[in-house]
């Protein structure tokens, strides 16, 4: 019998919850995979929602993972210089056959100079900050560039997965597992993307985040100054 697959996602403060259950759900249904939810310590760690989560492994106790996958969230400017999770994030890349990410995920994959000369997605209120850690921005909903598949912002978490899932096993495997999630999305709006979104909706979204910008910018600048 083969070995399990390993499947490993980052859990931490203030992570955005659909970034990594998204994929978690897909991970979820395919044959032979082990699910961890991995952080420093076995303790509660708030969403950056009402939801708490929990994780199951230490970074101390966690296997070499086959898949480890980086969700985003307002919490990844914490990790961005944060050496302890970055060791971590190296040490599994090595011996790892995907290196992923979800939303500004991909940060802190870049923080620990795993994308450097590799294309990735990201959300797009990041989306120029790649650049800082040697990576190509691309726009798109999942960017995958030899084993660093990348998915764009929150609910781009489902495609990433679904995509990673068919180059795991394969297609039929991927769409039967989206079957089974009645994954047919039909947004009632078109304004999922800064391009489609009427400018008065994009204005009030870039007015909103506008205050964890700075900071963010901040945390970035001082991680890629390590990294280069």
């Amino acid at each position: 019998m083969s070995a399990p697959l390993q499947i490993g996602l980052l859990v931490f403060p203030r992570v955005t919850q659909l970034d990594f259950t998204g994929p978690l759900q897909v991970f979820s249904s395919v044959p032979g995979a082990k699910l961890h939810l991995i952080w420093k310590r076995i303790e509660p760690v708030p969403s950056d929602s009402v939801l708490m989560l929990t994780p199951t492994m230490t970074f101390a106790d966690c296997p070499q993972l086959d898949v480890i996958c980086v969700p985003g969230g307002s919490g990844t400017n914490d990790l961005l210089n944060d050496e302890e999770v970055l060791d971590f994030l190296r040490r599994q890349a090595d011996g790892a056959k995907y290196v992923t990410s979800v939303c500004t995920g991909s940060l802190a994959l870049g923080a620990a100079g795993l994308l450097k000369g590799f294309r990735a997605a990201t959300h797009w209120s990041a989306m120029e900050m790649l650049s800082e850690f040697g990576a190509t921005p691309t726009k798109t909903r999942v960017c995958v560039d030899r084993n660093r598949i990348t998915g764009g912002g929150v609910t781009a978490g489902i495609d990433f997965a679904l995509t990673l899932v068919s180059m795991m096993r394969d297609r039929t495997t991927a769409e039967a597992i989206q079957l089974s999630m009645e994954y047919n999305p039909a947004p009632p709006f078109n304004s999922g993307s800064p391009d489609t979104a009427p400018a008065e909706v994009l204005a009030l979204v870039t007015e909103r985040i506008a205050p964890n910008q700075p900071r963010r910018l901040d945390a970035v600048k001082r991680a890629a100054a390590r990294v280069t």
